[in-house]
């Protein structure tokens, strides 16, 4: 089984898995403590003879208050991994009023949870990647930015490591602080708009609260953490294009490895093939395949 591959065509990247068997899927895997009633849904291609596989978590999106791991898009990412021989992991995590830090804490048990069930999923515990939209970006960027930060990681569980090796994020908000922001028109941002419907998922009133800095991505951008892919549409209406061109500006100046794919003409909510039911100017599945097979390649 070969689950790397190189930019190349994206026959050739899925076309290799084509004579082994579908992937199955188990769902509702409880990952947190008892009591909890949110699971995991496990993609998991056909094991390998020769070792484990690299892993990446799915987070969905829904603003920090709504959405679940069987959505469409989760299905359709979920099963592009684990055909092209990844375990491909889709979580729910606390949503709703004061979710917020528990929604990352989550999030992170998920990592520990696949890294000390390793053998029984056959994940390679030293190859897991992060992955999310909207919502769900802002937590894996979070995931991969404060790995080790104590405020930052559950309390107690496994005792493995919460890191991960790379960060695919689509559309995820940067900046939670877009208080007083307004466009052109002096109309508020599609950011404060999102912000003003969702401040109760980070427990505070006013979108001025320091907690909300504490809260975003490019406050803990820093040369060590993981390398990001960060794909974005120009014409998202729900969470502002310039979210991603500032965490982009600020990985370069601190010269962490990253990609900034943007996508001319798309909005919001779009998977790796498509955007309101249209061909996306351009197949992003090539694109995540290639960022994921270098940075989870062996020995990296």
């Amino acid at each position: 089984m070969k689950p790397f591959y190189s930019a190349v065509a994206l026959a050739a990247a899925v076309g290799a898995h084509a004579s082994e068997p579908a992937p199955s899927v188990v769902s509702d895997v409880a990952y947190l403590a008892a009591g909890r009633t949110e699971k995991l849904d496990l993609y998991l291609p056909a094991p390998p003879a020769d070792g484990r596989l690299p892993t990446v978590v799915w987070i969905h999106g829904g603003g920090w208050t709504s959405g679940d791991k069987a959505e469409a898009r989760a299905k359709e990412i979920c099963g592009t991994l684990a055909g092209a021989g990844y375990v491909a992991a889709s979580i729910n995590y606390r949503l709703g009023n004061d979710a917020w830090p528990q929604n990352l804490l989550d999030c992170k048990e998920a990592v520990r949870f696949l890294r000390a069930h390793a053998a029984e999923y056959h994940v390679d515990p030293d190859r897991i990647a992060v992955a999310g939209g909207s919502a769900g970006g802002h937590l894996a960027l979070m995931v991969g930015f404060t790995a080790g930060q104590k405020e930052f990681e559950p309390a107690a569980g496994p005792g493995v490591s919460s890191a991960v090796r790379c960060i695919v994020d689509l559309y995820g908000p940067t900046d939670l602080l877009v208080h007083g922001q307004t466009d052109e028109k002096g109309e508020p941002t599609p950011m404060r708009k999102l912000m003003a419907k969702s401040l109760a998922a980070f427990g505070v009133t006013s979108d001025e609260a320091e907690l909300l800095r504490v809260a975003s991505p490019v406050e803990h951008v820093a040369q060590d953490i993981p390398p990001v892919l960060i794909l974005h549409g120009r014409a998202d209406t729900t969470v502002d294009f310039s979210q991603s061109e500032k965490l982009d500006r600020l990985l370069r100046e601190k010269g962490v490895e990253h990609e900034f794919v943007p996508l001319d003409g798309v909005g919001h909510t779009f998977n790796w093939e498509t955007w309101n039911n249209r061909p996306l100017p351009r197949d992003l599945r090539p694109v995540a395949l290639a960022f994921l097979a270098k940075h989870l390649s062996p020995g990296r």
